[in-house]
């Protein structure tokens, strides 16, 4: 579970821990399938602009699982505002959650209908 986030010796919750041991190992191997073959048929991007949404991309500087870079893709989407905080990894809502909601709580100031 550390590659889920930025930094060595960040202190996982228990929760998450307990929750993903009693995943059974068939239910985790084929949502991780299941996740592969979603991505694998049609980039987000492109699901994404197709429902013509605000659309903010929060993505980890330092994240392990995934390319920071690859964050730009986002920008495909029309109007997409794409935040890559550093010292972040793949969980930046658990590794520090009032800097992320700061990102969120200014996204959505500006789409208040």
């Amino acid at each position: 579970m550390s590659t889920g986030f930025s930094r060595q010796g960040y202190e996982i919750p228990q929760q998450l821990v307990d929750d993903v041991r009693g995943t059974t190992y068939h239910a985790f191997i084929e949502t991780s399938r299941a996740a592969d073959d979603y991505l694998k048929r049609r980039a987000l991007p492109d699901r994404l602009t197709a429902l013509g949404k605000p659309l903010l991309v929060i993505f980890g500087k330092e994240d392990r699982r995934w390319r920071s870079a690859s964050a730009a893709e986002y920008h495909a989407v029309p109007g997409a505002r794409v935040e890559i905080p550093a010292g972040l990894g793949h969980s930046p809502m658990l590794e520090d959650p009032p800097q992320t909601a700061a990102l969120l709580l200014a996204f959505t100031a500006t789409h208040i209908a």
